[in-house]
């Protein structure tokens, strides 16, 4: 049994956590804040409750393995995972029409696009989703299931996983490499309101349509077929079953503990160096992407070792994202027949489209007749409290077009900025990493599982396979597996 140290509290972390004391390790949480939860974060306000993080699952596929090997109780006897009512989204298209989806249905997504755009461009949307997942099935195992160690392969990530599509018909049709994904979409769909709906949802994981690789369109498919999922009381729930789940198998966590640095012994990790210079012994440490270095030689390197998620080489799909958030709190029942999800589109696919996500749960707000509405758009990382001009009045548009009866309803309103962020992540400027995407240059490789000092692993948003919930869940998996099984392991833990 060895001792583990894993620094931060975060999805990521704590799957970790989890996964290694179910193998009977002896494992110590620190975290600098008061509670669990990382990025997962929840805003309470005269009982009106928040989702302060991501609104919404894909993949839970990804917790219910967790769920089912650190214990008895399944992932659904945990949090009550409900799938919400139809149309799970409603799509407000730049020229104003309006497109509701149904949720985990190929078959009712396709009649909407077929209704919307006519049955041309829904063939077209079939055989684009089709190479999307022959994309998802090429690039699932290296760019999500195994680890990114020394002896990888890097022959996946820089290769894009989207099929060559042949561009000339007869005798000399050639298929030709995939250009990125806007321009790929824009080619193969035909229609611009089509591309507009199968690009907006890539924000939600952090991804700007513009420059990002073709292989992308990963995500548009994984949300297709594997449906749109909500746990009731908000994704906290999630973070709450999730360190329910660590103490029941014993994991110790220390809040509002500061971590400075990784204490080396024979060029090894040893421990940790907290922030009143006492130590705390370790033979494994797990770090979270926003703690301090992994390295005792760079101090004073915030995130060294992770690389600079504020940089923006050519392709700007790898920049890290923020987001601005109008909380609102409403008095008087939900709407009936309110989407849970609303996309207001931008003029362009490069302009962020603005989400409001109206849940029907009555666990958010206090007793009567209450709703909540979360209004949310993309900001370039480093916008702190002063949002990019135009933010503001982009949320309170959306917030008017979308919230039926918003004037006479609203009881309060509270806009939060990549500061807030800043302040509860630790991630600078409010940093929202996307996942791992294969494509050379416009794509994100996140860093490496294992540590540049032996003994140390890393978990969260910059490590691989990257950002996104399910993403920060393998984070976990990746390196309690590295640790049990050994550096030679390639996955399936």
């Amino acid at each position: 049994m060895a001792r583990i140290v894993v620094v931060g509290a975060g999805v990521g972390a704590m799957a970790a956590a989890a996964r290694l004391a179910v193998a009977g390790h002896r494992v110590t949480v620190v975290e600098r804040g008061n509670t669990h939860g990382g990025a997962v974060g929840r805003r309470v306000r005269d009982g009106f409750s928040f989702d302060t993080g991501p609104g919404l699952m894909y993949l839970p596929a990804v917790w219910r393995d967790l769920f089912l090997k650190t214990g008895k109780r399944p992932l659904e006897e945990c949090v009550e995972l409900v799938r919400p009512a139809d149309p799970v989204v409603e799509h407000r298209l730049s020229d104003g029409a309006r497109v509701r989806l149904p949720g985990l249905s190929r078959s009712g997504t396709i009649r909407a696009v077929r209704e919307a755009f006519g049955e041309g461009t829904a063939e077209r949307w079939t055989a684009l989703l089709g190479r999307a997942r022959e994309a998802w099935e090429v690039s699932r195992r290296p760019m999500m299931e195994e680890p990114l160690t020394s002896g990888t392969d890097p022959a996946p990530f820089r290769r894009d996983p989207y099929p060559a599509v042949p561009r000339r018909r007869g005798l000399f049709r050639r298929p030709a490499p995939a250009d990125d994904l806007l321009t790929t979409a824009t080619r193969e769909l035909g229609d611009p309101r089509a591309v507009e709906l199968v690009t907006a949802g890539l924000w939600d994981w952090g991804v700007n349509p513009v420059g990002a690789p073709a292989g992308a369109l990963v995500l548009p498919y994984v949300e297709q077929t594997f449906g749109t999922w909500y746990p009731l009381g908000g994704m906290r729930a999630l973070a709450d079953a999730l360190h329910a789940r660590c103490v029941e198998r014993r994991v110790e966590f220390r809040f509002g503990v500061g971590v400075v640095a990784v204490t080396e012994d024979g060029g090894r990790a040893s421990g940790v160096e907290l922030a009143d210079g006492t130590v705390l012994p370790a033979e494994h440490v797990v770090v979270g992407a926003w703690s301090p270095p992994l390295s005792p030689a760079n101090r004073d390197t915030v995130a060294e070792g992770f690389g600079d998620p504020l940089c923006e080489p050519p392709g700007n799909a790898v920049r890290a994202w923020s987001r601005a958030t109008l909380l609102l709190a409403l008095r008087g029942p939900r709407p009936a027949d309110t989407p849970h999800r609303t996309v207001v589109h931008g003029a362009t696919p490069a302009e962020p489209p603005v989400t409001v996500l109206q849940p029907d749960d009555p666990a958010l707000w206090p007793a009567g007749e209450h709703a909540t509405a979360v209004v949310t758009v993309p900001v370039p990382v480093g916008s702190g409290g002063g949002l990019p001009v135009g933010t503001a009045e982009r949320l309170e548009a959306a917030a008017d077009a979308v919230v039926q009866d918003r004037t006479d309803r609203e009881l309060w309103r509270e806009l939060r900025t990549p500061a807030e962020i800043e302040r509860e992540t630790g991630a600078p400027g409010g940093a929202i990493p996307g996942p791992a995407l294969g494509g050379g240059v416009t794509g994100r490789a996140a860093a490496p599982n294992p540590g540049p000092l032996p003994g140390t692993h890393r978990v969260g948003a910059l490590a691989h396979p990257g950002g996104g919930l399910p993403h920060a869940g393998m984070t976990g998996t990746l390196a309690a597996g590295l640790i049990v099984e050994g550096p030679d392991w390639r996955g399936s833990y």
